[in-house]
């Protein structure tokens, strides 16, 4: 795999698969008390929105002036916040799966300029 090649999928995948049933699972029957995950769905979208911004910006930083190490470590922190968001917030992962396929094949300037708001 090349420096430029974002490499297999399948590896990602089997870690989303196990990091959604978790997230499924603490919040069903999570301990605030013990767990990261059901305090912040506790505390509701507006404080896991709040880590989604700020895991963001700190993988921002990574991304300009840190280690690939750390690049990765931040991610990973952005792709769970955004897991908990979405379960915060009752959206399913399938719904976040046909965005992507239907832009599957299109340019991302010509899709942003389709974009009406919502």
């Amino acid at each position: 795999m090349s420096p430029t090649e974002l490499g297999p999928l399948a590896r990602l995948a089997a870690a989303l698969e196990h990091l959604a049933g978790t997230i499924d699972a603490r919040a069903l029957e999570g301990d605030a008390g013990t767990s990261w995950t059901a305090r912040l769905l506790t505390k509701g979208p507006d404080a896991v929105a709040a880590k989604i911004a700020e895991e963001g910006a700190e993988l921002a930083e990574a991304v300009i002036r840190e280690s690939d190490e750390n690049v990765a470590s931040e991610a990973a922190d952005v792709i769970y916040h955004i897991m908990v968001g979405l379960r915060a917030r009752g959206v399913p992962l399938d719904a976040v799966a046909a965005k992507l396929e239907a832009r599957q094949g299109t340019s991302g300037i010509a899709e942003k300029a389709a974009r009406k708001p919502d």
